[in-house]
């Protein structure tokens, strides 16, 4: 008892008591340092080291590496605050932050997700992989009153500078959480099998894609659109050869590579980081939100990929009801109209992030924590796998029918009874992805009521009957499509919605009165260019009106369709401006399109015993066994 009471008053005297006091409360705890860490081709890295003033015991230090700046920059200017959740700031550890090669006050020039190039020989075998590797290798030699363990975590692009660290593991290196991290950049962020998603890509590289002439603590300036309605904006735009015309004149080179490499080519090959998930010794956290806008596809496929390669490691899941980093932003019990109950967020900091790295880097017991923690929307509580997706799902199929329907049963038409439904498309007037007006891209429409968007002529609508007895859809969809179009190109997008019952009551979140009779919630939805049905290094025109089929997949979902709820399917073929317009006069590279390629076209949906469209899910039985 002797022992454990200068511990125990030394934690109470680490609590802050108020959100104003935090900055504060790391002034008074930590001294910072800066330095210039040299790589192995003498490159030198700014990093930043935030040091306990306690000295009682050692601490073991925890990484972040970063495009997007370390600052404050100055010894004597402070973060606000320093881990993952405010928690790990009055626990104590060495906190270390990174500016990655080229960009701010670091050396060397930046490539976006620089390739890894293993086999490149040294010392121009550098990749993120060796900088965290010779950063930490500095570190234990340089910093002291540390334990010998270093943690790394990141959120978005330090995501992946995370999962990028912990390939070759640094012996060191004892757990990584890999946060929304992106995995291949052909599929995070940038496109959706192949459709351009056009304001993160112009809005994000305008400012961060301009080349900086040598090492600053500037940033460059936003973008301004001079207007609050990016929809507007965007079509006022016309094709995507008026961006350097009008606005980049060519200065901005990450844009012009996105232009001159349209298809998934050797150019996002060599960004892709899943084939090098090798050699991982660290333990692994990876962190994702279902309704992230940006990077749902990583996580996702990190985790499966460092399973696969690497059997013996410690690797799990967390899937949250969160929007792009919602877990470190917030306490996670809303998003946009959506309400889960409870402080999910609090709850994942509480129970998850912290135990885990307080165990790997503190020696502390062990939170024996499941291989994945995923939220059940619709249910709103967490649920705890030994895989995901689950093992023993029961596969069901949903097919398309008459009237608007949706249903197990499968067709009975031929194509000789026009089994189809179809709709005009037109390029002048996209469907909206979101009802807000806004200029950047709406975080929270994964949660909208879709209605608004199923009432339009351009858009199909399918439901089953009111169910009977709650239904739960887990792990991956596949949306098979057999369709047809007028002209020589179209783009695809599937939306599976969960429909609540017209009598919901009204229910007050955040403040503002959410009408809940009838809506239509948006679960899952995924978009796919048409020319990259086959293959996405080889597009192909369609064959006007000529039948084909195009299998869409759809990232996973753990959601409960409630008894008295519908599942609904929706059909379309533009999401603007999340996704840039296709003309539907098939040219090699779209960026090139000419006003005149833009044209309507009539799509069709067939949903006959023949060409039978519809979605395959996995059904997860209650309880799962």
């Amino acid at each position: 008892m002797l022992v454990a009471l200068p511990l125990l008053m030394l934690c109470l005297s680490w609590a802050p008591q108020t959100a104003d006091s935090h900055t504060d409360y790391i002034r008074q705890h930590y001294s910072k340092f800066e330095y210039r860490i040299p790589m192995r081709d003498g490159v030198k890295l700014f990093t930043s080291v935030y040091l306990p003033n306690d000295t009682s015991q050692p601490y073991p230090m925890l990484m972040v590496r970063t495009p997007y700046s370390v600052a404050p920059y100055g010894a004597d200017q402070y973060k606000t605050r320093l881990g993952p959740s405010q928690t790990f700031d009055t626990e104590g550890y060495i906190f270390v932050f990174q500016d990655v090669r080229g960009k701010y006050l670091s050396e060397g020039e930046f490539d976006n997700m620089r390739p890894h190039q293993p086999d490149t020989p040294r010392p121009q075998n550098t990749n993120e992989s060796t900088d965290t590797y010779d950063t930490i290798t500095w570190l234990l030699v340089n910093i002291p009153n540390h334990n010998g363990n270093v943690g790394q975590w990141g959120i978005s692009y330090p995501g992946f500078y995370a999962a990028a660290g912990m390939i070759d593991s640094h012996p060191a290196l004892k757990a990584v959480s890999p946060q929304a991290p992106i995995a291949d950049w052909f599929w995070d962020d940038m496109h959706h099998h192949g459709a351009f998603v056009l304001p993160l890509a112009f809005n994000f590289f305008s400012s961060f894609g301009v080349p900086r002439k040598e090492p600053s603590i500037e940033r460059n300036p936003r973008f301004d659109h001079g207007t609050p309605d990016g929809y507007q904006f965007f079509l006022d735009l016309g094709p995507l050869s008026n961006v350097n015309r009008n606005y980049f004149k060519g200065e901005i080179p990450f844009w012009n590579d996105l232009a001159a490499h349209p298809n998934y080519d050797a150019f996002w090959q060599a960004r892709n980081i899943l084939p090098h998930l090798n050699n991982i010794k660290a333990a692994v956290l990876i962190v994702g939100g279902w309704f992230d806008t940006e990077d749902l596809y990583g996580p996702l496929s990190i985790y499966r990929e460092t399973e696969k390669r690497n059997p013996k490691t410690f690797n799990a899941l967390v899937m949250g009801p969160w929007r792009h980093g919602g877990w470190a932003r917030g306490d996670g019990r809303t998003l946009g109209e959506a309400d889960f109950d409870f402080a999910t967020s609090l709850d994942y900091q509480r129970r998850i992030i912290e135990p885990f790295f307080r165990h790997h880097l503190k020696g502390a017991p062990n939170p024996n924590l499941p291989e994945a923690s995923v939220f059940e929307t619709g249910a709103n509580r967490w649920r705890s796998f030994n895989s995901w997706p689950p093992k023993n799902l029961t596969q069901a199929t949903f097919y398309l029918h008459e009237k608007q329907g949706l249903s197990q049963v499968k067709p009975e038409q031929t194509d000789t009874d026009q089994a189809n439904d179809d709709f005009i498309s037109d390029p002048a007037k996209p469907v909206p992805y979101t009802a807000e007006i806004l200029n950047g891209w709406a975080k929270e429409f994964m949660v909208e009521d879709q209605r608004p968007f199923g009432r339009r002529t351009d858009v199909l609508v399918y439901q089953t009957e009111v169910l009977q007895e709650d239904l739960t859809f887990a792990g991956p969809i596949m949306a098979n499509l057999w369709v047809s179009t007028s002209e020589s190109a179209a783009d695809w997008i599937v939306k599976v919605i969960d429909v609540l019952p017209p009598d919901s009551p009204d229910e007050e979140i955040d403040g503002r009165s959410v009408v809940l009779g009838g809506a239509q919630r948006l679960v899952r939805w995924e978009a796919i260019r048409g020319r990259f049905r086959e293959s996405y290094s080889a597009p192909k025109p369609f064959t006007p009106n000529e039948i084909t089929q195009v299998k869409l997949p759809l990232q996973d979902v753990l959601h409960t369709f409630k008894k008295g709820h519908r599942v609904m399917v929706q059909i379309q073929s533009t999401l603007f401006p999340f996704l840039d317009r296709n003309p539907q006069t098939y040219v090699p590279n779209i960026f090139e399109a000419k006003e005149e390629d833009f044209v309507k076209a009539t799509h069709r949906i067939y949903r006959s015993a023949d060409h039978p469209t519809s979605i395959q899910v996995g059904v997860l039985l209650n309880p799962a066994p």
